[in-house]
């Protein structure tokens, strides 16, 4: 049973405290001992199976460690009880809830469940979605319950205040209807749990007789709430077993508190802790580059990770001068990758925030290098990027599909039937939906004078649009359609974001093809559409966020857009040193997922979604130098260079002179590197320069030997 254990791991293993802390490093093995630990109960201390309670905090997780147990302990480990904190709740309400006046076979409702309430309230109070999001509903409800603030006390909160006196109303529709319905949500199988054992003893005696050893998972990531009902269940005499890392608590935003790891021992004592610090994952320069960041944290517990392993290859940064340069960066290094024999199920591309996959998805399929999105949607495929591109497809033609889409959204009170009937008509005389649409007199009241300005608008933007840059199209209607003005009132700022992104992928458009128009564009993006139609049994490279990898490795991970703003995220730097923290945390999260090789990439030049240009992020000038390599571009005070590995001190080169304005627009030119181009703009001592596939633009010093006109 012990076998193939470290020293440390033997000691977790084994350890007869009552109360006992595992500090488990990323790849320590923190779930090989904790099943280890299971069946050492049972065989060799002789705990009855049915004595213990493993809780984990996802389905997948809990499902790992059943299989693992009932491989070591065979028919003895079906008597362990191993599930989530709420499956853990439901098998308990189940039970005892009657004593609750509550009956056993109450509803547990999904988001979905959830949601449909909500359509019922806004319905019966006359409510507008656009004014009051569901999540944002959601959120407000959770945090009332777990703050056990009642309606009552809501609406004295509200304080007067129109829309937060909505929110107190559907707040206590919400939990009348649930009521009503003998429901609960996930936020209630908690709540309810923990004040059924504070307001009934005997409930409390029984469970805690039940369960004499409780053993917890990701012990980093529970909230208050989770860890009252731990305490409870603990009580006096049962054994508490705790396994986390607080360098790796990502979730506070949900209510994970670092606060209760950190200080776990001020309410089990005396605890032993034991740190789990030999890493079976990384090499050794992808952990010490991971050890090096995460020591700028302040609140952890100190441990060094080590690893056994060769030292393996250092970290390489590379710096692109554009997002789709870094895209295409990591598409190149992907297929060479996979010319060395490396399957694409083996790499990983990670990011901050989910808008950051629309570079990199256009980057792999330019290199027809198959991908998918883990645990989310292609960006082209978000709901918000399809409306937008809907608008400007309605501008530059008939488009009947694009108009069903936008023509009720933002929301006018243009419903279905409304729609059938224009459609019809265009059928009948073989003609567009919009040419329909354009007619007066159709409809009648409200549905004729919401047509007419939808018209009034569309055909304004057409006569403007003609003296518009492309980028600038976009912008006037997301503002004017009032797009922009559902997402803030709904506080969707990852929507946002996506549309910012997609006005960075126009601009780049706009750079690469000057003499394109808004038709042009709109055919590109839909061969990129229809690119995405990959073999289902194909080898993917995953795509997905950082908090999405959690818990994943893979043999080769690219950790993309480290930028300051975007990782570390605009919101927590503002939050100051606890949000930093955090959002180090979550970096080191990143670095961790990596076995064999990390590479970090950062794209220059100017965000729509930062409203400025890009610097690089400080989690990567916080590795020490020792485990990193640097490549690619670097800006610094209107000079450029390339270097093949530092960029933190510019190598001085020998320059050719050259008049000023010895290049200008247009001009054909070729570079040493990057072969034939066309100069498309000039400022001062530099010039952006389009290259053909796959270097795109670059910006070159006007000077420089590199380049000569052809």
């Amino acid at each position: 049973m012990l076998t193939n254990l470290n020293e440390n791991q033997k000691r977790a293993v084994t350890s007869s405290s009552p109360y006992v802390r595992i500090i488990a490093g990323a790849g320590s093995g923190k779930t090989r001992v904790l099943t280890t630990r299971i069946a050492f109960l049972v065989e060799e201390i002789g705990a009855d199976p049915k004595k213990i309670c493993a809780i984990t905090f996802t389905n997948k997780a809990a499902r790992e460690m059943k299989q693992r147990v009932e491989t070591m302990l065979g028919v003895k480990g079906f008597g362990v009880h191993i599930s989530t904190i709420h499956a853990l709740c439901v098998r308990i309400l189940r039970e005892d809830i009657m004593c609750m006046n509550m009956p056993k076979n109450f509803t547990v409702l999904d988001a979905d469940d959830q949601k449909s309430v909500l359509k019922e309230a806004y319905k019966e109070l006359e409510i507008d979605v656009k004014n009051l999001s569901y999540s944002a509903a959601l959120d407000y409800i959770s945090n009332n319950k777990s703050a056990e603030i009642s309606y009552e006390q809501a609406m004295k909160m509200a304080n007067g205040l129109r829309k937060e006196m909505d929110k107190a109303e559907v707040y206590k529709y919400y939990v009348e209807r649930l009521q009503s319905m003998y429901a609960l949500d996930f936020d209630d199988l908690l709540l309810w749990t923990v004040r059924m054992f504070k307001l009934h003893e005997n409930v409390l005696a029984k469970w805690q007789y039940r369960f004499q050893y409780i053993l917890v998972d990701e012990f980093q990531d529970i909230d208050n709430v989770q860890y009252e009902l731990i305490q409870q269940l603990a009580g006096a005499h049962n054994q508490v077993y705790v396994v986390g890392d607080p360098d790796q608590t990502i979730y506070t935003w949900r209510g994970a508190n670092v606060e209760i790891i950190m200080h776990f021992e001020r309410d089990f004592s005396p605890c032993e802790t034991i740190v789990l610090d030999e890493n079976y994952r990384s090499t050794p320069m992808i952990l010490n580059g991971a050890n090096s960041l995460i020591k700028n944290n302040r609140e952890r517990v100190k441990k060094d990770l080590f690893s056994r392993k060769d030292p393996g290859e250092k970290i390489t940064h590379y710096t692109a001068v554009s997002e789709d340069a870094e895209a295409l960066w990591i598409a190149q290094q992907i297929v060479d990758l996979h010319k060395r024999g490396v399957n694409y199920s083996k790499i990983a591309v990670l990011y901050r925030a989910n808008y950051i996959s629309r570079s990199v998805e256009k980057g792999l399929l330019d290199f027809h290098v198959p991908y998918v999105i883990y645990g989310g949607i292609r960006f082209y495929d978000r709901a918000e990027v399809k409306d937008i591109l809907s608008y400007l497809r309605v501008l530059v033609g008939g488009d009947d599909l694009a108009l069903k889409r936008i023509i009720n959204v933002p929301k006018r009170g243009l419903g279905n039937k409304t729609t059938d009937t224009l459609l019809e008509i265009a059928r009948k005389e073989r003609v567009f939906m919009y040419d329909v649409m354009k007619r007066p007199g159709l409809f009648k009241g409200k549905t004729e004078n919401e047509l007419r300005k939808l018209c009034d608008l569309i055909e304004d933007w057409k006569k403007r649009m003609v003296a518009m840059p492309l980028d600038k199209i976009l912008e006037m209607v997301f503002e004017e359609s009032g797009y922009r003005k559902m997402l803030e009132d709904g506080k969707d700022e990852d929507r946002i974001s996506n549309i910012k992104e997609l006005m960075n992928d126009l601009h780049d458009f706009m750079l690469n093809y000057p003499d394109s128009d808004l038709s042009e564009y709109l055919q590109m993006i839909n061969l990129y559409m229809d690119k995405n139609d990959m073999d289902k049994d194909a080898d993917f490279v995953q795509l997905m966020t950082v908090h999405a990898s959690k818990g994943l490795e893979f043999d080769y991970v690219f950790v993309c857009g480290l930028s300051d703003g975007v990782f570390p995220s605009e919101r927590t730097l503002m939050e100051g040193t606890k949000g930093l923290e955090e959002e180090r945390r979550l970096a080191y999260v990143a670095y961790t997922r990596a076995k064999n090789k990390l590479y970090l990439t950062e794209p220059q030049g100017y965000s729509y979604v930062l409203s400025r240009a890009r610097t690089a992020s400080r989690f990567i000038n916080e590795i020490d130098e020792q485990y990193i390599e640097h490549a690619g571009f670097n800006f610094s005070n209107k000079d450029f260079q390339r270097s093949t590995f530092s960029i933190k001190e510019p190598v001085a080169q020998p320059v050719q002179k050259r008049k000023p304005g010895a290049f200008k627009t247009g001009d054909k030119v070729v570079h040493t590197v990057f072969g034939d181009g066309q100069v498309i703009q000039v400022k001062g001592n530099m010039m952006d320069v389009v290259f053909s596939f796959p270097h795109g633009i670059k910006t070159i010093m006007v000077n420089h030997p590199s380049i000569t006109k052809k």
